[in-house]
């Protein structure tokens, strides 16, 4: 690697690299060394930066939850299909980096024991989505469009734990966009009036 030359952004191309990474290889293979070289930058700019290796996962998988896809982040109450907005912000996310966090998460203890001094529960990426299904879906109960009794932070998780399932298999074809929109119609409770 040349020496000398002035990075720019090293964080967030450390951060790409490690999506790129993940997608692709999946968490086994996601080292420093992989990492670096995938960012194009010494071993040692990782390091300069993060205290160790689990302390720039941490810092990366913080980093991705607070860019939720934005389909998820741009769900609005009151236009187009509930079950229609929701199978496609599921797709949406579970087609981006989320899935292979979650295994990256479970993957590495160390990492885990890090995240929980900041987050104490779930993981990151996930937890945020379905906070967000959950506001989504509480907007949607005001209107009338999804039924009164419904629990929108329940279904939030609960759309979420279905959508992991659904997408898990990295290696396989994605679900059809048919199968997201038959789950997600068979959790959200769609008003009487709809």
């Amino acid at each position: 690697m040349p020496t000398g030359v002035a990075l720019r952004d090293v964080r967030e191309q450390l951060f790409d690299a490690a999506d790129r990474i993940l997608l692709k290889s999946g968490p086994e293979a996601l080292t420093s060394r992989a990492v670096t070289i995938g960012a194009g930058c010494a071993k040692g700019v990782l390091h300069r930066h993060f205290t160790d290796f689990d302390d720039f996962l941490a810092e990366y998988v913080l980093d991705r939850s607070t860019r939720m896809d934005a389909r998820v982040a741009a769900l609005r109450a009151g236009t187009g299909s509930v079950t229609d907005a929701v199978a496609e912000a599921l797709t949406s996310l579970f087609g981006s980096v989320a899935v292979a966090i979650v295994a990256l998460v479970t993957f590495r203890d160390g990492l885990r024991a890090r995240l929980r001094e900041t987050w104490p529960a779930g993981v990151p990426v996930l937890t945020e989505a379905a906070e967000l299904f959950a506001a989504y879906l509480e907007d949607e109960r005001a209107l009338g469009r999804i039924a009164g009794t419904a629990d929108p932070a329940t279904l939030g998780a609960i759309l979420i734990g279905a959508g992991h399932l659904l997408f898990a298999d990295r290696t396989g074809p994605p679900p059809a966009p048919a199968d997201v929109r038959r789950t997600v119609a068979a959790i959200i409770p769609v008003a009487a009036a709809t």
